[in-house]
């Protein structure tokens, strides 16, 4: 166990599974006490508290949908008031619809934003209400966002390239508090929404420098170099994990 996030309460806006799973075991290894957010995997949440405790560090699951403004702020306050204060929020939460844009729902364009998006500014808008000098705002971004060498992945690369943007004009509003706005942006790992062992893996490897996919847990160590000290000086950025997926 590190002792670097002693005494951090951390929040995870879609901790229950793949990097914000990943995540939450970091975090907790680090000294931080963790809330794993999750929206539909309450099982999975509850199951990874468990085994964070199991191991020493200090966990639990909270119900936090992400499509619900009203749901996620409340449960972001909970949290707060539950521990006296909120010193990391990462969001985690996202979804990946894929099809050419003359075939694509505008139900799934709106879930889309709706999930990786507008729950990110929502998530944002209400820890920042908990923070004070040394808090950290860290969003799961995707080299899509600066990449996207296929088709049927307008979509998802818009959103993530949203990501961008809010957190340059976030750097901006929350610097002067003491607060940092950051991405980590991932190339192609090894979750349930993109494993392994898929159909595109080999057409995705052969676009790398780095012919594999990442590991939830190489993601989850750079959003623990955010989430800690030694990152004081560093906001507004877009931080590539992508193994040259971009390069």
């Amino acid at each position: 166990m590190s002792t670097t996030l002693n005494g951090k309460v951390a929040f995870i806006n879609g901790g229950s599974r793949g990097i914000g799973a990943a995540t939450a075991r970091r975090l907790a290894q680090d000294g931080a006490t963790v809330a794993i957010g999750y929206q539909s995997s309450e099982q999975a949440a509850h199951a990874l508290a468990e085994e964070i405790r199991a191991a020493g560090g200090e966990a639990f699951a909270i119900h936090a949908d992400a499509t619900d403004a009203a749901a996620l702020t409340q449960a972001i306050d909970s949290v707060a008031k539950r521990f006296g204060r909120l010193d990391i929020l990462v969001n985690s939460a996202g979804v990946l619809r894929m099809g050419p844009v003359d075939q694509f729902s505008l139900d799934d364009f709106d879930q889309t934003v709706a999930v990786n998006v507008r729950s990110v500014f929502v998530a944002a808008k209400a820890a920042v209400a908990h923070m004070g000098d040394g808090g950290r705002i860290i969003n799961i971004g995707s080299t899509n966002a600066q990449r996207v060498p296929f088709a049927g992945g307008a979509a998802y690369a818009m959103s993530k390239a949203a990501l961008t943007g809010l957190v340059k004009g976030m750097a901006r509003d929350l610097g002067p508090k003491g607060i940092t706005v950051n991405n980590v942006s991932p190339g192609p790992v090894d979750t349930d929404m993109n494993p392994e062992s898929g159909d595109f893996a080999t057409a995705l490897h052969g676009l790398m420098a780095i012919p594999r996919h990442g590991r939830a847990d190489e993601i989850a160590g750079m959003v623990a170099y955010l989430a800690g000290p030694e990152s004081a000086f560093v906001t507004g950025a877009d931080l590539l994990i992508d193994g040259g997926f971009a390069a």
